[in-house]
């Protein structure tokens, strides 16, 4: 079938709207109808080099390059076909997509950690997981998706281990955010820093991921929360949502929270900027108490391995640097939980949604979210709620 789709067709051009083909579903596989997309900013890394495949990867893919590309990471939709042997949905389920497959039966899947499931490999490029052929072209041309999914498309090929199945009354909006940005954000702080009521705070970054940790903090029962910020008006936005405290640097929070903890300073220290960078460990140490957990939630270029660390100072104040994929949860775990936390209220997705955008409008998306004039951006595909 033909669809339309925001493709980039090499690195560092933009994401422009193509009418592609689209093949039915094999074994394992679900052709979804997207309802809505999440701009979030793991796909402009993917466009402009930071998460481009090493050559080698790319070999053992059979491939030269990971473009032309399908974007898009967070969404929701409808199941409106599905391949044989699928057993999880059936059409006309509504689902999220998850980033990380969940084969449910690899070591890291059944050890209860299926954030870390083996078909993850497959996630940057390349075929289908399934059977290693192709769904999605352009003309002649095999299109590849970011991290197996493409939801920059109104319609949608995908291996049902990458979809989380939603109950019939789920808010597809809601549930397409959740997808990605808020679970990780919130799992950052609350499964892998295991924030503690009582404890203080700190979130580096308060854009879409920013903005789940600031609340996975507040539901945790921290005392106080320091939103950290470049944009002012994400700092005011983030205290809308839970934050107890503002600054625009690192270097400006370092006598705030000093003050707040009478020098004890931060228990945990989250860190969610738009590119996530060597020179960005150090001083969110030094935010930290002793016994702190730093962690590292946002994208790092790919090819960097250098690191600004006083090594003394985080072995002697037992400090522990911490790494983190989808908050360190099962998405078949947290996207569900996290829905039933936005229905009763308690949990804020709409107040972060800065701006719709539709599928022709992907590139001004990103332009906006560049420019510090989006929280979070979402493409409105087919959906209404």
């Amino acid at each position: 079938m033909r669809t339309r789709a925001a493709v980039c067709h090499e690195q560092g051009s933009p994401w422009v709207t193509e009418e592609i083909e689209i093949d039915e579903p094999h074994a394992h596989e679900v052709q979804v109808q997207v309802a809505f997309a999440g701009l979030c900013h793991s796909d402009e890394h993917l466009r402009l080099g930071d998460m481009t495949a090493p050559p080698e990867v790319l070999s053992m893919l059979g491939l030269t390059s990971m473009f032309p590309v399908i974007g898009g990471h967070e969404g929701s939709g409808v199941v409106t076909a599905v391949g044989p042997e699928v057993s999880n949905v059936t059409v006309g389920d509504k689902v999220a997509v998850a980033f990380i497959p969940a084969c449910g039966t690899c070591f890291w899947c059944a050890s209860g950690r299926q954030h870390l499931c083996d078909l993850g490999m497959y996630t940057l490029a390349g075929p289908m997981i399934s059977d290693g052929t192709w769904r999605h072209h352009l003309g002649e041309v095999n299109l590849g998706r970011m991290t197996q999914l493409g939801t920059f498309a109104e319609t949608m090929v995908v291996h049902e281990s990458s979809v989380v199945k939603l109950a019939p009354d789920a808010p597809l909006r809601a549930a397409a955010l959740i997808s990605c940005g808020i679970a990780t954000g919130f799992g950052s702080v609350v499964e892998r820093a295991r924030t503690r009521p009582g404890e203080v705070v700190v979130v580096v970054g308060c854009g879409g991921v920013g903005s789940g940790a600031l609340q996975g903090a507040r539901l945790a029962g921290a005392r106080a929360i320091v939103a950290v910020d470049t944009v002012p008006f994400k700092v005011d936005q983030a205290k809308r949502i839970g934050a107890t405290h503002g600054a625009a640097s690192m270097a400006e929070a370092l006598p705030l929270v000093a003050e707040i903890t009478q020098g004890r300073m931060a228990d945990v220290v989250v860190l969610t900027p738009a590119t996530l960078t060597g020179d960005l460990i150090a001083p969110a140490c030094s935010l930290g108490s002793k016994d702190a957990r730093i962690v590292c939630t946002a994208v790092a270029p790919i090819t960097q391995t250098d690191v600004q660390l006083n090594l003394f100072n985080l072995a002697m104040y037992n400090q522990s640097l911490l790494g983190t994929v989808f908050g360190s949860v099962s998405p078949r775990v947290q996207v569900p939980k996290l829905l039933a936390l936005y229905q009763s209220g308690q949990l804020e997705i709409d107040e972060l949604i800065t701006k719709e955008y539709t599928l022709d409008q992907v590139q001004q998306g990103y332009d906006d979210l560049h420019a510090g004039r989006n929280i979070r951006g979402v493409v409105r595909l087919a959906g209404d709620s």
